[in-house]
């Protein structure tokens, strides 16, 4: 009998009642576990699309805006470049051990140097990404609100921010249809009138190219490059949001495994490639309506992609049409957003407290911080709020991109296939952990000016070599020893298939009596049977988990 068809033979009512709410909700996305094959039922191109949806935000051009004006168009461009070839080299090992075996970001992290309760720092660093990100698209969406339909930005802040609700309850089968069905809007939308102003008006790319921003004489130098890269780089833990569709992805096999690859690629680290050209086209539009909008509006997606229209069509539909663009843009994103940092906030709340409490609850925990930023202004202090944050996600992201690509490949410190079950895994592994604070915390006092204003801007630079030395020199101080607390999870059945992907084998977990596939179990000290990943989590007594070996 096949996974999907055992799964729908054991209704949810054989679940012990206390249980009951957070076995329907993990096994509708499943929340905080291995996403098993027989939930994988999308084709790689799919995957991929839905991925891709997820970074339809207008945040991009406000972020090039912002650094092109400052320090010009060729600062801007070298910056945005710099920033997109370490978000690719960093995010490639992440979305492939995330679409190879099936595990979100907060998974891969626990077994590539945090150890079980190492990562909730990174999972709490993730979701204020999310956050961080959703008030800005939502100040963005405000903005076009204002301008289209004359709402008061504090209400279409809430407007924003509510009407994601309804969209993020059910997980990725909803996200999935949203994502695919809306991108070809969006993509016409924005292409169009940029291809419109460079085919009707080439000297728009002269004056693009020559502008020279508001702190400089348009020379390209280290410190503005630096300090662009750095707001660019903020944007690295973008990752962890593709990598939460890209955990749906199918086995990968002899039949798939180019289109396998593309999917994992595009969708992946490829995601940059996209984000990248938006910045450029952020510029390019800020500069081509910056001597309408003025300084302060022309960071502004809404009035840049207003300008844009007005060359190219009837003004009756310029406004209409803007409004559209920034209100799919926002949704699309915004669901994301929403999504991800709920799992984030369950993920951490259910280790640290051993209950699960809905990821409702988080959803709207998320959108609470996202509402509190958008009233703040946010949007007025953009470029440092980002420049900030970006310290803490080079730090994590780099530390677990050099886990995966060193101390797993090269010095063989770290186990080849990642774990994240309760039981397998130290509580906290310093290699990790060290590497992740003493990136960040430097890097911080950088930004800070601690060390001088001269090194201020190349605190992303500190962030990204700190955690790149770090990482493989303490797992050769540690000799890899934190990383698994035992290497035999007790259970007969192999872990991977012959193919080297997750296995399909199923059993049933005693607690809450569901059947789940073979990565997301281990046996029981108590008894002779298993336990799925959930119920090892919510173990308040620790009378399930499986003693120390190692």
């Amino acid at each position: 009998m096949s996974t999907t068809e055992r799964r729908e033979t054991v209704p949810n009512a054989a679940a012990p009642a206390a249980s009951s709410q957070a076995v329907r909700e993990t096994l509708e996305d499943y929340t905080l576990r291995f996403a098993p094959r027989g939930y994988r039922r999308w084709t790689p191109m799919v995957v991929a699309t839905t991925a891709l949806g997820g970074i339809a935000y207008m945040a991009d051009f406000s972020i090039g805006a912002g650094i092109g004006l400052a320090h010009g168009t060729g600062n801007a461009l070298v910056a945005i470049a710099v920033a997109a070839v370490v978000i690719f080299v960093t995010g490639f090992p992440l979305a492939y051990y995330g679409a190879r075996y099936n595990i979100d970001l907060d998974l891969i992290t626990r077994g590539s140097g945090f150890g079980y309760y190492g990562s909730v720092l990174t999972s709490v660093i993730f979701a204020s990404f999310t956050f961080i990100f959703f008030a800005l698209e939502g100040s963005i969406m405000a903005q076009g609100l204002k301008l289209g339909l004359g709402l008061p930005l504090w209400l279409g802040y809430a407007v924003s921010t509510l009407m994601v609700i309804p969209l993020v309850v059910y997980g990725m089968k909803a996200l999935s249809r949203l994502q695919v069905w809306t991108t070809p809007v969006w993509l016409l939308l924005m292409v169009g009138p940029l291809v419109y102003l460079v085919a009707e008006d080439p000297g728009t790319v002269g004056r693009f190219l020559s502008y020279a921003g508001t702190d400089g004489d348009g020379a390209v130098n280290a410190a503005s490059v630096m300090l662009g890269a750095g707001v660019c780089l903020s944007l690295i833990a973008q990752i962890g949001e593709q990598i939460d569709y890209l955990r749906f992805m199918p086995p990968r096999t002899e039949a798939n495994k180019r289109a396998w690859w593309t999917a994992v690629v595009l969708a992946g680290p490829g995601w940059v490639l996209l984000g990248a050209l938006k910045q450029a086209i952020g510029v390019f539009l800020a500069v081509y309506v910056l001597a309408e909008a003025g300084p302060a509006a022309a960071p502004e997606p809404i009035r840049q992609f207003r300008g844009a229209f007005e060359a190219m069509m009837p003004s009756w539909a310029v406004v209409p049409l803007a409004v559209v663009l920034v209100v799919i843009s926002q949704i699309k994103i915004n669901v994301t957003n929403a999504y991800s940092g709920s799992l984030a906030w369950t993920n951490a709340f259910t280790r640290v407290t051993r209950h699960y409490p809905g990821r409702m609850v988080f959803v709207l925990v998320n959108l609470a911080f996202a509402l509190v930023l958008m009233e703040a202004d946010m949007f007025s202090f953009l470029s440092g709020v980002l420049g900030f944050y970006s310290n803490c996600a080079i730090a994590w992201v780099v530390t677990v991109a050099t886990d995966i690509g060193v101390n797993k490949y090269v010095l063989k410190l770290s186990p080849l296939r990642p774990e994240f079950r309760r039981g397998m895994l130290h509580p906290v592994n310093p290699v990790g952990v060290v590497s992740f604070v003493s990136a960040s915390g430097l890097s911080i006092a950088l930004y800070f000016h601690l060390f001088g204003d001269r090194l201020q801007p190349y605190s992303p630079v500190a962030a990204a070599v700190i955690a790149f030395v770090i990482t493989p020199l303490a797992a050769v101080v540690t000799k890899g020893r934190y990383y698994l607390r035992r290497a035999d999870d007790g259970i007969a059945e192999p872990l991977l298939d012959t193919d080297g992907n997750p296995s399909a084998i199923t059993l049933d977990c005693h607690v809450c009596h569901q059947p789940y596939e073979r990565p997301d179990l281990t046996a029981c000290v108590a008894h002779a049977a298993v336990v799925c990943s959930l119920c090892l989590s919510t173990d308040k007594t620790g009378e399930h988990v499986l003693p120390a070996t190692v």
